[in-house]
């Protein structure tokens, strides 16, 4: 319901596109080391839209919005059941015209049953007269992940992501995780003249305290919205398409 509240509120501000954060529709549950495999699995989508999705595509249609979705996908590939991070992209007609499986996973040796890596690359779809393409979570701090949509002519990326504050391998870092964060995300925009919407699942979740600071920046680098609370929000951009090929086509004086 409170996805279907946020559609409605993105539709009262004309909206095209919605972008829900990665793992919208569940709790970050590879952070539990301890866990039995259909406990886990109990947080996976056997099919999209499935029954509990179904009117969220629904009323989607009804408000003619396309939307991007992340969630944890139950496959079977060919008798082997795989699990997958993964987000698709909907149409303002309810069909699916793109997935995501997340590439860069984080595989902790006290959590085993975190999940596959992803196996379908970085596409991009035509959609809203536009090539949007997606990505998920630490995909998003590498430039390969860019530079590989970049050559397919990518004007809009889109990507939620998960991410603690504490990062308890180097918590010296703690301080800078929204500057790190802000920093992938605009290089990538500008290093390839691609506007991004990053979204964050954020604020406190069973303890953990997660980032925020969803935002839409423009082929130029320059962040042009971002959210200022760890709550539900919606901050919504008019993104000119047309601005990327500025940055695709010119050098910058050097």
């Amino acid at each position: 319901m409170r996805l279907i509240v946020l559609l409605r509120e993105a539709r009262s501000r004309d909206c095209d596109l919605v972008v829900f954060p990665e793992l919208a529709l569940t709790t970050f549950f590879p952070r539990w080391a301890a866990i039995g495999t259909a406990e886990i699995d109990a947080f996976f989508e056997h099919e999209m839209p499935g029954r509990d999705t179904k009117p969220l595509f629904d009323e989607a249609r009804r408000l003619g919005l396309a939307f991007c979705l992340g969630y944890a996908e139950l496959a079977d590939d060919g008798g082997a059941i795989r699990r997958y991070d993964t987000s698709i992209l909907v149409d303002a007609a309810g069909r699916i015209v793109g997935k995501h499986r997340k590439t860069h996973v984080r595989h902790h040796a006290d959590a085993p049953r975190d999940f596959d890596a992803g196996d379908l690359g970085f596409g991009v779809w035509r959609m809203l007269g536009g090539a949007v393409g997606m990505c998920l979570g630490d995909d998003r701090r590498w430039p390969e992940t860019y530079r590989v949509m970049a050559p397919q002519g990518v004007e809009l990326i889109v990507l939620g992501y998960n991410t603690p504050a504490h990062h308890p391998p180097a918590p010296e870092q703690d301080l800078l995780a929204n500057f790190h964060n802000t920093l992938v995300m605009q290089a990538g925009a500008y290093q390839n003249g691609t506007w991004v919407v990053g979204v964050a699942k954020c604020g406190l979740e069973e303890g953990v305290l997660q980032i925020g600071q969803s935002q839409i920046i423009a082929p130029s680098g320059e962040t042009v919205a971002m959210a200022a609370t760890l709550g539900d929000e919606v901050i919504v951009a008019r993104c000119d398409l047309d601005r990327c090929r500025s940055y695709r086509t010119t050098i910058p004086p050097g």
